[in-house]
């Protein structure tokens, strides 16, 4: 499956973004997505995490509360709604996919995990 990202932008601090990720085919039901970010000089940081089924999510602590992600099975597109941006979540953001039976396990915290990665899209959040 191909990944494309989008949705990225400049912000300030408080304000809100809803990323994309959208499966170029209508396999996207059959992975566990996850969404991970890089700043920088900086490892690739997990962000969160979601199941086949909507029902199962995790989230980083750093993130916890202030994002939420989606996804849409039948729009074969997964989602990253960001609220109360800081500068520190100044990053490019990453989906990632994995063929997965159905839910997410620990393995899907770490970037190694996953199969297929999107491009990125750029959030800048300026204080």
């Amino acid at each position: 499956v191909q990944l494309q990202a989008s949705g990225g932008g400049s912000v300030q601090a408080g304000g809100s973004l809803r990323l994309s990720c959208a499966a170029s085919d209508r396999t996207l039901s059959s992975y566990v997505v996850g969404w991970f970010r890089q700043a920088p000089g900086k490892e690739r940081e997990f962000v969160a995490v979601i199941s086949r089924l909507v029902s199962g999510k995790s989230y980083s602590e750093h993130v916890k509360g202030q994002f939420t992600i989606s996804r849409d099975n039948a729009e074969n597109t997964a989602y990253l709604q960001m609220g109360s941006l800081k500068p520190e979540d100044t990053a490019v953001y990453l989906c990632a996919a994995r063929k997965a039976p159905l839910h997410y396990d620990n393995s899907d915290f770490t970037p190694s995990a996953y199969d297929f990665w999107g491009q990125g899209t750029q959030v800048t959040v300026s204080s």
